[in-house]
């Protein structure tokens, strides 16, 4: 089958599934909406993934570029002659993609577009029901995501439950995280992991809040923050004025060859997103056998039973997370045994290659439909 996969920019999702549709036998064409200029995926595109340029391929996308768009997917569509179209997110990529009549059109959601986007305002919601109603099928990260858009009138027979998953031989307890708490001088220290970007919608300052309390009621805990974003200037200030900035390794962006072992350095893995669909962090952080502490939110709830593979906090209070955060240095007992079933988690619902399988079967039905 010859796959044409449109997507908004090159980021690690965008590298598994052009990897899974060579690895399902498949021709791979890639076309980006647009090229943002940020270093989102160190890993070059795949090998044999066809690219597909338009409007010189580094131009940022607009709304008032939507003519533009169609007109130049209409000519790639005619010039690739795809046996299938994969675009998301829905409310640019997928409006385009729509748009061009194309059939079968296979729309993928990353979460946010279905869970925070899609109620934005009246003409939100107006694109997202214009979408959907003429996707031929529906890949989703959470069964949340399918409700909501079985909700604007996509029916569930024709969505693919599709939670991304992990690399299982790659995220895993075995292999230590000894050297990095040693390196920081944290062997005896109770750790803290959070590597969600630093933007209003992942709660990472609510992250920072929460640390400040529980860490001058527990002074052996520390925190490793990953990644960055728009909020890094609040967040650090957060963090200085309360004093606790010597208890913060700003770590930065992670190669994925890197991860496992910054995971196994923790003790505790923290989320506090507003919004969100299957987290592929989460689900790293439970193949390292590393429990959570989640907000919650739907999706979250899906990954994270309180008591069994770490807690839930709800959405928005810093005092409970606080609470939780305080509660990691005197819970090893509990957190022993939640490492386990981390990872059995992992293993029963987040396995990469297993879930690329249900990837392939979609394409299967929505060729069929």
């Amino acid at each position: 089958m010859r796959v044409l996969y449109f997507s908004r920019d090159y980021c690690p999702h965008d590298h598994r599934m052009l990897t899974a549709i060579l690895t399902g036998g498949h021709e791979a064409y890639y076309l980006r909406l647009e090229d943002s200029g940020r270093q989102l995926e160190g890993r070059p595109i795949p090998d044999k993934v066809k690219m597909v340029d338009w409007c010189g391929g580094k131009a940022k996308f607009h709304w008032y570029d939507i003519p533009v768009r169609v007109l130049s997917l209409k000519e790639v569509l005619v010039d690739v002659r795809p046996d299938l179209l994969h675009a998301g997110p829905l409310q640019s990529v997928g409006f385009v993609a729509a748009l061009s009549g194309f059939h079968p059109l296979v729309s993928m959601s990353w979460g946010f577009d279905l869970m925070q986007h899609a109620d934005r305002n009246l003409i939100s919601r107006w694109v997202t029901r214009n979408v959907l109603s003429r996707s031929d099928w529906l890949f989703g990260d959470c069964q949340a995501v399918l409700n909501k858009a079985a909700a604007y009138g996509h029916p569930l027979e024709r969505s693919t439950y599709f939670p991304w998953g992990v690399d299982l031989q790659h995220f895993t307890p075995s292999g230590g995280g000894e050297g990095i708490r040693k390196q920081l001088g944290w062997t005896d220290a109770d750790v803290l992991f959070c590597n969600r970007s630093w933007e209003p919608q992942y709660g990472v300052d609510m992250v920072a809040h929460a640390f400040v309390r529980a860490a001058h009621d527990s002074p052996n805990l520390r925190l490793l923050l990953l990644g960055g974003g728009s909020l890094r200037e609040k967040i650090e200030k957060i963090l200085r004025d309360g004093g606790v900035n010597d208890r913060v390794h700003f770590a930065g962006q992670i190669q994925n060859n890197d991860l496992p072992g910054w995971y196994r350095a923790a003790d505790l893995y923290i989320s506090a997103s507003h919004t969100d669909g299957s987290s592929v962090s989460l689900m790293e952080a439970l193949a390292c056998g590393l429990p959570a502490a989640v907000s919650d939110i739907p999706s979250n709830k899906e990954w994270v039973t309180p008591g069994e593979e770490g807690w839930l906090f709800r959405d928005g209070s810093v005092d409970e997370l606080a609470g939780l955060m305080k509660n990691a240095s005197s819970a090893k007992v509990d957190l022993a045994v939640m490492r386990i079933k981390a990872r059995r988690k992992a293993e029963e619902k987040a396995d990469w290659d297993d879930n690329q399988r249900r990837m392939m079967a979609g394409y299967q039905k929505a060729v069929k439909k």
